[in-house]
């Protein structure tokens, strides 16, 4: 894991608390929504590790109303230990949380919690194939030596909250992301991504995409990428076909000191960010190399793009203390910011 401070020098600070301290969009606005958060930013907070403090903070589309705390403001109860992610489908939200071992489900609109998906070992990232049926990636297994055992993918029944079945795939299985009836999963303590056959849930083959691939995205000429590497070997990004699921092309990174982050993509899709070795890059999808220089020299825990308008956010922060989202111009330049909790890792647009 990252560790970063924030700098005193940005643009616009706004201080967090426990309570929403601006003021909410205007009434006419609100009267034409199904909910108070049908659109906006949501960050999801890992929390420290071990402890109830996993949240998840919002910020409204025009930045007037900013709640660090929404899952405990709504539900009066913490939301559980270690947030990975949270996935908009239908009418719901769910909230994948490592260490609680299961998936917290919040009406989408209300965020008041409707139910709970357990049965699960250390989930991940979640994907939806259709408004009932999921899958999830999971670590699995955890001792005092770290992670262990296969990984695996569940597959979920999301009309009754349970997991029907369950799918070994590679070591420590991260991103996953859906094409054309398969389920792309990186296999992040290996060298693969392992291709699932979403009719019969089944594995029907392995790519080998170089050491450990993180995140997958899929670009606007419907070509798959993968980030990866970057702890014993330079980290790349790799371009697949899915249409005979062969790697393309691979654009190495110099080596760096620490591992690949994330990956995601602008609303157009013929852009890439990722964080890596400690900075934030962008990258066209028509590119004939790696970039060299970095978009943003910033350690980031946490990258998410609008796709709306480009605006890039940032997670920083330390294990124990609470973090900031940092929002960027495209071009780089620093925004505002927002302290939200322990450990802001991921954004999700609505």
């Amino acid at each position: 894991m990252k560790v970063s401070s924030f700098k005193k020098y940005l643009l616009y600070v706004l201080l967090g608390s426990s309570t929403i301290f601006a003021t909410s969009c205007d009434s006419d606005e609100d009267t034409a929504l199904k909910g108070a958060y049908e659109h906006g930013v949501f960050i999801t907070n890992e929390g420290q590790f071990g402890t109830p403090t996993a949240e998840i903070s919002f910020l409204s589309p025009d930045a007037k109303t900013f709640i660090p705390e929404l899952f405990k403001q709504i539900n009066d109860r913490p939301l559980g230990d270690a947030a990975q992610s949270i996935t908009f489908i239908g009418d719901n939200a769910y909230v994948a949380l490592n260490a609680s071992e299961k998936i917290e489900v919040v009406n989408a609109y209300s965020f008041k919690s409707v139910g709970v998906i357990n049965g699960l070992k250390i989930p991940r990232y979640m994907a939806a194939l259709n408004s009932s049926k999921a899958y999830v990636t999971e670590y699995v297994g955890y001792s005092l030596y770290g992670y262990t055992g296969t990984g695996r993918v569940s597959v979920l029944d999301l009309t009754k909250n349970t997991v029907t079945k369950t799918i070994n795939v590679g070591l420590l299985p991260e991103g996953l992301l859906l094409h054309n009836g398969k389920l792309y999963v990186a296999n992040s303590s290996g060298n693969t991504v392992s291709v699932i056959n979403t009719a019969t849930d089944a594995v029907e083959t392995e790519i080998n995409v170089g050491e450990s691939p993180t995140h997958l995205a899929l670009d606007n000429n419907n070509k798959i990428w993968v980030l990866r590497g970057g702890w014993s070997a330079p980290g790349a990004l790799v371009k697949i076909d899915p249409a005979n699921n062969h790697a393309l092309t691979t654009y190495n990174f110099p080596q760096g000191t620490s591992s690949a982050g994330y990956l995601t993509t602008n609303g157009a899709k013929n852009k890439l960010y990722f964080t890596y070795n400690g900075a934030v890059y962008s990258m066209a999808t028509n590119a004939t190399a790696a970039p060299t220089a970095p978009l943003i020299r910033r350690n980031a825990y946490g990258l998410g793009v609008d796709p709306t308008n480009e605006t890039l956010y940032l997670g920083v922060g330390g294990y124990s203390t609470n973090g900031w989202a940092i929002r960027y111009q495209p071009s780089g330049t620093a925004i505002d910011s927002f302290q939200v909790r322990i450990l802001p890792n991921g954004f999700t647009f609505r």
